[in-house]
């Protein structure tokens, strides 16, 4: 795969993926919107690492501050915590001796916050590309 398009399959999922995390907050899945919201910005650093490192494939792993780390992104503190936050979300969505908790703390008000910190980021991320 050229290098172009590696970017382009990572990019277009991570679109695919943020209209479905819409589709789920539409339709009350708050929990599954956040999950996929983290996929978005997972999907959106691995584009950012193959432009940056042509000549490798992106690491095979979810945690958004050590892609960041690999992409040579200086985050802020602030976008270091955001990024711990999300993580949180792939792994308590994901596993069933936190699914229950993690489902009761995604109401209407925190998901809207943090989908909407999520499009906000992914917006800069996609900045990062230029």
């Amino acid at each position: 795969m050229e290098n172009t398009e590696h970017i382009k399959y990572w990019l277009d999922s991570a679109i695919h993926d943020l209209d479905a995390a819409e589709s789920l907050f539409k339709n009350k899945k708050y929990d599954w919107c956040l999950f996929i919201g983290h996929l978005v910005l997972e999907k959106t650093l691995k584009a950012i690492y193959v432009l940056k490192n042509p000549e490798t494939m992106p690491p095979k792993v979810h945690n958004l501050v050590r892609i960041s780390e690999y992409c040579g992104l200086d985050l802020t503190e602030e976008q270091r915590y955001f990024f711990d936050e999300i993580n949180d979300f792939n792994i308590e969505a994901r596993y069933p001796s936190y699914k229950f908790d993690f489902y009761q703390l995604c109401t209407k008000e925190f998901t809207e916050k943090y989908f909407e910190l999520i499009k906000e980021t992914h917006k800069w991320l996609l900045s990062q590309l230029k």
